[in-house]
């Protein structure tokens, strides 16, 4: 994605440190989910593998459009008219089981099952030695989901 740019997330731009705005953040990446999804489709129909898993998230987030519950269920449309199997009335189906909870509910279920929360990775401007940030809107989100479940959370923050 970094050759085509137009996001702080792939481009030489700035992640804000100041809290999310009212506008689509410059942490956006066009399409990026949309990119996801058709390589996973690309993939699965050939696997014969029907349930397609994404984990976006509609509520704790920073107002990305790929991430809506419109979104997904206008690929899941697109995918039963773009596919062979799907014109052949064996549809997909695309699950976001995280797609309306907030941080907090996915911590607590993360801690539930097991999982390892240092496993997985939220920042959006990571330090030069692989530290989370700690500042950008995507680690205080995840900060403050992890203190409102009252999970630890293990992550390495620079600030």
């Amino acid at each position: 994605m970094r050759q085509f740019g137009g996001s702080a997330l792939t481009d030489d731009i700035a992640v804000p440190k100041d809290g999310p705005g009212n506008d689509i953040p410059v942490t956006y990446v066009p399409a990026r989910n949309l990119i996801f999804l058709s390589l996973t489709l690309g993939w699965a129909e050939p696997l014969g593998a029907h349930d397609i898993f994404i984990g976006v998230n509609a509520l704790d987030y920073s107002g990305y459009p790929d991430c809506r519950p419109e979104f997904i269920a206008s690929f899941a449309e697109t995918a039963g008219l773009a596919t062979k199997d799907g014109v052949e009335d064996r549809p997909f189906t695309f699950h976001a089981p995280l797609q309306h909870w907030g941080k907090a509910r996915i911590a607590q279920e993360a801690h539930r099952l097991g999982l390892d929360p240092a496993m997985s990775w939220s920042c959006y401007d990571p330090t030069s030695d692989g530290r989370a940030c700690g500042l950008c809107d995507s680690c205080r989100l995840r900060r403050a989901g992890f203190a409102e479940a009252r999970v630890e959370d293990r992550t390495v923050y620079a600030a």
